[in-house]
């Protein structure tokens, strides 16, 4: 970085900062947890000198109880292992069973990941392709997350999610289920992870960008949607005016979504995971249930966490339901 010539190309030398940045995101906690037991020793010290309850000891507990948290925190990081947990992520959430409701659910679970990304300091979102619901709501709409570990913090998100409540939609105030799918993929920025035949394998769409109206919406065919031929798998963007650059983005994606059911293959669990997610609704395998009638709770069928504030967690407070599945996938 401190080449005269470093800034020549901008893209790269963004690229080595956030490197750098990653690597220091994996080696500053690491250093603190070892200057901290180094300061343990030395107030333990000074503490058997003191008189019991003195101050050596009251500082001695406030730092072991700072480094239980922060060893925590490593702890947590030190399971996404993967080069990929490190970096940015595609997040797509597209409704399923359950008409209108799902439409709505789909824009919920939006909002609350947007919540979050505004609740935990260092990540940005861009919706970069989106889909409205006929009444109400989204039927699909995918965000491009940047930040340190976005991938590796998100990656447990992937599955069916399933709301029950009392339905605005229904004039009889009825209770629905509705469902909704979230596929949480890799950015491997620049990177051609996957060998593809841009000409003879995938087949390049564009169309007008939709959009609730206004002076932002494109008045050209600058969408662009990608279909991988040998197995129909889709990738899109209408984010920029610029075709290229939706080009650009939906080629990284489309390599991203190729990459990622390559890695699920090698491994059975996650394999069949997938393939049951493939049906939105009953009878595919949900991995999540906000419930807020007549009880109200949120549960993970995985780690079985059950928790009792709903809104809160619909508003971004998902901290818990990520951490909980981060430890349960370490002992796992």
């Amino acid at each position: 970085m401190a080449a005269p010539n470093f800034w020549d190309n901008q893209e790269k030398a963004q690229e080595l900062i956030g490197e750098m940045q990653r690597l220091n995101a994996v080696i500053k906690p690491v250093g603190e947890l070892v200057s901290g037991s180094g300061d343990i020793e030395v107030l333990f010290e000074f503490a058997e000198m003191e008189e019991e309850g003195g101050a050596s000891e009251q500082e001695l507990v406030t730092t072991v109880e700072d480094l239980q948290k922060k060893l925590a925190a490593v702890e947590l990081q030190a399971s996404m292992k993967n080069p990929e947990d490190a970096g940015n992520a595609y997040v797509t959430i597209q409704a399923g069973e359950g008409g209108t409701d799902s439409a709505d659910f789909c824009e919920m679970l939006m909002r609350m990941y947007l919540r979050w990304f505004e609740r935990s300091s260092g990540y940005k979102a861009d919706v970069i392709d989106i889909s409205e619901g006929e009444e109400a709501g989204l039927r699909n709409v995918t965000l491009h997350v940047k930040g340190d570990y976005a991938f590796g913090y998100l990656k447990g998100e992937t599955g069916n999610h399933r709301l029950v409540r009392i339905s605005p939609f229904d004039s009889a105030g009825r209770r629905h289920t509705s469902f909704a799918a979230v596929d949480v993929i890799p950015d491997f920025g620049e990177v051609e992870v996957i060998d593809i035949d841009w000409d003879k394998d995938v087949r390049e769409d564009t169309y007008r960008a939709g959009g609730a109206g206004g002076q932002h919406v494109n008045k050209t065919d600058s969408a662009v949607r990608l279909t991988y031929l040998p197995s129909n798998v889709v990738s899109q963007c209408q984010s920029e005016r610029s075709q290229h650059k939706n080009r650009a983005s939906a080629r990284k994606m489309l390599q991203a979504k190729l990459f990622q059911i390559e890695q699920e293959k090698k491994s059975a669990a996650a394999a069949a995971r997938r393939g049951e997610k493939s049906k939105i609704g009953f009878g595919g395998q949900t991995i999540r249930h906000y419930v807020l009638q007549p009880q109200q709770y949120v549960k993970d069928d995985r780690t079985e966490l059950k928790l009792n504030n709903p809104f809160e967690i619909l508003d971004g407070d998902i901290d818990d339901l990520i951490e909980a599945y981060l430890r349960w996938s370490i002992a796992k």
